[in-house]
């Protein structure tokens, strides 16, 4: 892959670049309407670094962000996820999976 096709293309759903995008919405490094797509993978490591400094702050959990945050987090969250279903992803791991 040379480069991401962004989050509102991503036919597998919320992938691991898919939430590197949520997580820089959440802390504010790219605006809501930013999906990534084009983003070559140094671009996507440089913001996934970010993003991974910021959460070591919260221990990784979205339950220690402070209030204001843990909103943003569900809300942004939860429309990628209908977004995602919507073009056909399944959360759940079939048996070969």
């Amino acid at each position: 892959m040379d480069k991401y096709v962004g989050l509102d293309k991503d036919k597998h759903g919320i992938t691991q670049l898919g939430r590197v995008v949520l997580d820089a919405r959440l802390f504010g490094f790219i605006p809501d309407t930013e999906d990534c797509g084009g983003w070559d993978i140094g671009r996507m490591q440089t913001l996934m670094d970010r993003v991974d400094k910021q959460w070591d702050q919260y221990g990784n959990l979205p339950s220690r962000l402070p209030p204001e945050l843990a909103e943003r987090h569900t809300r942004i969250y939860a429309k990628a996820i209908a977004g995602a279903k919507e073009r056909g992803w399944n959360a759940e791991l079939g048996d070969d999976e």
